[in-house]
């Protein structure tokens, strides 16, 4: 039985049917790699966005943290309106 023929007991079959037909083989990402140097190579590359993501997350917390400190600077030095007392 090939991959392209349709078995009922797979309830998998036609979205690995599909995820073949929709990307070349060398770009298929769930696809298990087959040898050892491609899962070390593979895992060598996520570990590389791993640590990208993380320091981009680390810029843009302290992005936030700047502009809430900002925020409070201004709301303390700016005068308050005054209230009007009554005559």
């Amino acid at each position: 039985m090939s991959s392209t023929d349709f078995n009922p007991a797979d309830p998998f079959a036609l979205f690995r049917q599909m995820w073949q037909n929709a990307a070349p083989a060398a770009a298929q990402p769930f696809m298990p790699p087959l040898t050892e140097e491609d899962i070390e190579r593979r895992i060598g590359e996520l570990k590389v966005v791993e640590a990208w993501l993380a320091m981009s997350q680390g810029m843009l917390s302290m992005q936030i943290k700047t502009l809430e400190m900002q925020k409070a600077a201004l709301a303390a030095l700016t005068p308050s309106s005054p209230k009007k007392k009554d005559e």
